[in-house]
């Protein structure tokens, strides 16, 4: 990325390392009689050089690169063209690291981790923009909103969803779920907030009225993930129960919201936070699962379109590229896929 700079931040805060040394892509297949529908080099690149586990990875909204995080605490980021190489690791969280989210303008990222704190990082210059503390327990989930304030939602295994102001130090709101929580996400307009747990529920929050709005029932077991549609209309879950949801999430909604639910991929004894994502279209979803399995599903007919093969572990995250039919997925064999779709 032009202008990185590789020098230490004098606050320790974070790191912005040259990656050379790390380990890059392979090309897995490049059939010269393949037809190709992106503009990657192979029709499925490798990228390797985690340690451990990984358990988020991202597209930047304006597609120029991903960014993963795991098990062994770093942030890396990685070019989504030519060889797919892995320019940069951020360093600073003590824990695993278990969401990662770009901010709407591909300018910072934020990510959440076993550590107790969120953090946002400028992407350009790699150091650590601010630390959130107030967590008192792992944070499982983060997100920022989509518009209007600069604010972050975060969930917790203390069972609090705090709301953060990129601009502040503490916590601006705080709501007290009981159980652990496992998801959240703001809705399209910033005002209510979506958090799933361990008790099966998907809670809505008003920011306004400082309570929950409705909650929306139907999994069985822990709520693993929340996305919130292209459109924000809808929000896809992901749980234990081993089915994908959509579910209306517009105001005067009949009561009945959930609309679709999906199944083919699969949870297990490991519990992983198996994360859920939507195409650009909104016509598309996908998820990982423990069987070893990228799923991707038609959403009008609930079709599996996909069941992708590669990895050697459980896949925890999906994600559509925004411009491209490009699908990442990244996994606990420690290895990120990305792959031409149709």
């Amino acid at each position: 990325m032009p202008g990185v700079d590789f020098k230490r931040p004098s606050d320790n805060a974070g790191a912005l390392v040259p990656a050379k040394k790390q380990k890059t892509m392979e090309i897995v297949a490049s059939e010269p009689s393949v037809t190709r529908t992106s503009n990657l080099l192979a029709p499925i690149m490798l990228l390797q050089g985690h340690e451990g586990e990984i358990y988020s990875a991202k597209f930047s909204p304006d597609g120029s690169c991903l960014a993963s995080g795991g098990f062994d605490q770093k942030i890396f980021f990685w070019n989504v063209y030519g060889e797919c190489e892995n320019f940069a690791v951020l360093s600073g969280h003590t824990g695993a690291i278990m969401e990662l989210h770009f901010s709407t303008d591909s300018n910072f990222l934020f990510s959440c981790s076993t550590d107790k704190t969120i953090r946002l990082w400028d992407v350009e210059t790699g150091a650590c923009v601010r630390k959130f503390k107030g967590h008192t327990s792992f944070v499982n989930s983060c997100q920022p909103a989509r518009r209007g304030p600069q604010l972050i939602c975060s969930g917790s295994d203390d069972g609090t969803i705090r709301i953060w102001d990129q601009r502040k130090k503490d916590a601006i709101n705080k709501f007290e779920s009981t159980y652990q929580v496992t998801s959240v996400t703001f809705n399209d307009t910033s005002e209510q907030i979506l958090s799933g747990g361990i008790d099966n529920d998907i809670k809505i929050w008003d920011l306004r009225k400082n309570d929950i709005a409705y909650k929306m029932q139907g999994h069985t077991d822990t709520v693993t993930s929340l996305r919130l549609s292209p459109d924000g209309s809808y929000v896809l879950s992901n749980s234990m129960d081993n089915t994908v949801r959509v579910w209306d999430v517009r105001p005067f909604a009949p009561e009945q919201r959930c609309l679709r639910i999906f199944q083919g991929n699969q949870h297990n004894f490991e519990k992983n936070l198996l994360r859920c994502c939507w195409s650009p279209s909104g016509d598309q979803v996908s998820a990982g699962s423990a069987d070893r399995f990228v799923y991707v599903w038609d959403v009008p007919n609930r079709k599996i379109l996909y069941k992708l093969p590669g990895h050697q572990g459980s896949v925890n995250e999906t994600d559509f590229h925004p411009k491209e039919p490009i699908l990442l997925s990244a996994g606990s064999d420690k290895r990120i896929f990305l792959g031409e779709i149709e």
